[in-house]
């Protein structure tokens, strides 16, 4: 059974470390990163619009990739409408929405870009975790806090969580 692990959080919290870990561990799953598909489609909006556009299309590639073989999704995707939106798109049976959580001060320590330097000297604009709110889940699927835990135990925690959604989990796609 393929799935689409939807892993949001803050900027800088951890989602895209996550993600290529599970890659390292499961070859199979395909990785869609939020910075890598913005990069290609030179997308610098990050109005409200600009990022509920970047959500959408994420949410339709995401749904044809599973089709054959289980995503994951490394998506700020920072508004709830964002999420609720990409589990109807996709589908509430194979759509596991994932918070990683860290603190703003954290992951503005992790920032080697710089970004959250340029939100708030103003030459970012709309920077979520700065200008613009992040909005918490109300019920994740998943809650990984990868500031008190380290990678691998992040990585445990949702390789658990994905062989009780599918018990051969590891063996289709290990």
């Amino acid at each position: 059974m393929s799935f689409v692990l939807w892993m949001t959080g803050l900027p800088c919290s951890g989602k895209t470390t996550i993600a290529r870990k599970l890659q390292e561990l499961y070859p199979k799953l395909v990785v869609l990163d939020g910075d890598e598909l913005r990069a290609q489609s030179s997308s610098n909006d990050f109005s409200r619009e600009g990022i509920n556009e970047n959500n959408r299309k994420v949410a339709n590639l995401a749904k044809d990739f599973s089709m054959s073989k289980p995503v994951c999704v490394s998506l700020i995707s920072p508004f709830k409408e964002n999420r609720e939106d990409a589990r109807k798109v996709i589908g509430d049976d194979k759509f596991i929405e994932a918070y990683i959580e860290c603190s703003p001060s954290v992951c503005e320590e992790r920032d080697v870009k710089g970004m959250y330097k340029k939100a708030r000297r103003n030459e970012i604009k709309d920077f979520i975790g700065v200008q613009t709110d992040y909005e918490i889940s109300d019920k994740p699927d998943l809650t990984v806090n990868t500031e008190t835990n380290s990678l691998d135990e992040c990585v445990g925690q949702i390789t658990e969580y994905l062989l009780d959604y599918d018990q051969n989990f590891e063996d289709n796609f290990g």
